[in-house]
């Protein structure tokens, strides 16, 4: 995991290493301070030496400015690149969210999803500037003050080099706890962000059911267990940096009492003192950086691993090798052969399904509610795999032809219509960005809401709220077929397309999609049966199968399921099931 964390810095591999050049300049001109301050000490000062003193000086003010310029490099270029490295993971993940198939979203809710692409990497930007700095600056700390240590007084700095082993056991032992501890804080932010996701997205239910107190209820839980999360982390923290400064704090007293003790016996003067606790002070920061390295490291690799869970997913659902990319547009003709699909293992949706569909036809599915309708029209792009049997379009097996072709040739308006935060003219181009204006609005006429929009202040170019809030259902709806309309697709499926329609304005979509239905194949889902009247065949779904199919005349006359969901339709009601 590490390896695959260190392949991000590649690309900018120039700029980390002058921010770990800089970083190394500014150890060195540390370094060199405490050791102009003995010369000053022991020899400068006490033989009079004025004009090196002014020389001195005149250098310690070049080395402070020079730090300084070498101190904006670092902390500004090298969180430059801590950031796009932070840029590029986020992009590899929702690149990769991209080609993860319908099994994986109807199992991880958005909030989960969210967290990950937001805060997990946020943490990681932090770890990928700050990591490498403070172990590359504790290293040259750590092994520039035990030489120049060394030569002061050899043995005061081996009594206190001594106790770096007890502070790294420590560390390690407290590290551990910490991991865990904000391993546990990434799960339940997760869970909070898609509670409060879930709530926002469901307010006009929550107030519409009077249920506000019950999802402030519902926050709070995991908001208590977030708090608890972070209040176990924290103290974790507490518990490692309050014993690594103690240990510090320890070091200091030694230092300074058994370097007081050397000066009495003679074994060093006063300027060797001082340059030592100056030295020791500088041995402690690198100890301290690497204190706040670990936490750094608990973060942003505990993200890391969360970031990595993802990016193994595989997708369910993959071109086969050799798959064939068709260039041109299918001819449409679809054909289910022995098809069983369940999305588990408890029950089968779909079961031994046999029907051919020509090309250019207008085929509605009908049945029952849980009958399989929806989930017969998402298996033909190969939104789910079918367990057995095989889709074929034009004597292809689906699984044989590439996803980008396939779905390209398809186009689906749903039930439960999403529209994506914009403008109108943004969501009917989702269907061919590259479509000229001219296009758009041919579009629009079809799906019968051009007239609508342009009586809008600010027509195409009208804001609709975030999914389309700020527009009725039958509006929603109409974009949704002006979107597929414009799309231009072999093979058409309209869910529920004229669910949220008036009376009035369903007769004028039902006018649209008789002529643009012409030279493509049509799969129509309808609860209304007047609507699909006029289809070249009406195939009746349930939970057995297909048990009709034929025209509306020939299943009126047949009096079987058809007739029975027909007959209560017009009588005012439409029922789930009939036996």
């Amino acid at each position: 995991m590490l390896r695959k964390f260190l392949t991000y810095y590649k690309p900018y591999w120039k700029l980390f290493t002058l921010d770990m050049f800089c970083a190394l300049m500014i150890a060195g001109i540390d370094l060199v301070f405490p050791m102009m301050t003995r010369q000053f000490i022991n020899d400068i000062i006490p033989n009079g030496k004025i004009r090196i003193f002014y020389i001195l000086v005149g250098v310690l003010l070049v080395l402070a400015v020079a730090r300084a310029l070498l101190n904006y490099i670092v902390d500004y270029w090298g969180h430059i690149v801590g950031t796009r490295m932070e840029r590029d993971m986020r992009k590899d993940l929702f690149q990769h969210l991209q080609t993860l198939s319908f099994d994986f979203f109807d199992n991880v809710k958005t909030g989960h999803i969210m967290s990950r692409i937001i805060n997990d990497l946020r943490e990681i930007s932090e770890l990928a500037h700050h990591g490498p700095e403070d172990i590359f600056l504790s290293l040259v700390m750590l092994i520039g003050s035990f030489i120049i240590l060394m030569a002061i007084d050899w043995r005061l700095t081996l009594i206190l080099y001594s106790f770096l082993p007890v502070l790294l056991y420590y560390a390690i032992i407290k590290s551990k706890k910490m991991t865990q501890a904000f391993r546990l804080v990434r799960k339940k932010i997760a869970a909070v962000n898609a509670q409060v996701e879930n709530s926002i997205s469901g307010i006009r239910e929550a107030k519409s059911y009077n249920n506000e107190e019950f999802e402030i209820e519902k926050f709070d839980e995991g908001n208590r267990k977030f708090n608890d999360s972070r209040e176990f982390a924290y103290k974790a923290m507490a518990e490692f940096f309050t014993g690594i400064f103690f240990i510090s704090s320890v070091l200091n007293i030694m230092a300074l009492s058994i370097g007081g003790f050397f000066v009495y016996r003679g074994y060093i003067n006063i300027g060797d003192l001082i340059a030592y606790i100056l030295y020791i002070n500088f041995f402690l920061q690198p100890i301290r950086r690497l204190t706040n390295f670990t936490q750094q490291f608990q973060n942003g690799m505990t993200g890391f691993e969360r970031f990595i869970e993802i990016m193994q997913i595989k997708p369910s659902i993959t071109d086969v090798p050799n798959a064939t990319d068709i260039e041109e547009k299918i001819k449409g003709e679809i054909e289910f052969k022995n098809v069983t699909f369940s999305y588990n293992s408890d029950r089968n949706v779909l079961h031994n399904i046999d029907l051919k569909i020509p090309a250019g036809e207008m085929i509605a599915l009908v049945g029952p509610s849980g009958g399989g309708k929806t989930t017969f029209c998402n298996l033909i792009p190969r939104f789910y795999e079918v367990n057995s049997g095989e889709i074929i379009i034009d004597g292809i097996n689906v699984k044989n032809i590439t996803l980008k072709s396939l779905r390209n040739n398809i186009a689906l308006v749903q039930q439960n219509i999403f529209l994506f935060t914009g403008t109108i003219r943004e969501n009917i181009l989702y269907g061919k960005p590259d479509a000229s204006e001219e296009e758009v609005i041919q579009a629009a006429k079809d799906a019968n809401i051009h007239q609508f929009i342009i009586s809008l202040n600010d027509g195409y170019n009208c804001y609709i709220g975030e999914s389309g809030i700020k527009l009725s259902g039958g509006e929603r709806q109409r974009i949704s077929l002006a979107r597929a309309f414009l799309k231009n697709p072999s093979i058409l499926i309209l869910d529920e397309a004229t669910s949220a329609l008036d009376s009035e304005t369903e007769l004028l979509v039902q006018k649209a999609l008789k002529k643009i239905s012409i030279g493509r194949t049509v799969l129509v889902i309808a609860h209304r049966l007047s609507t699909i009247k006029n289809a070249n065949k009406i195939v009746v779904l349930n939970e057995q199968g297909i048990v009709e199919k034929g025209t509306h005349f020939n299943l009126i006359a047949k009096n079987g399921l058809y007739t029975k969901l027909y007959q209560a339709q017009s009588r005012g009601f439409i029922p789930d099931s009939i036996e």
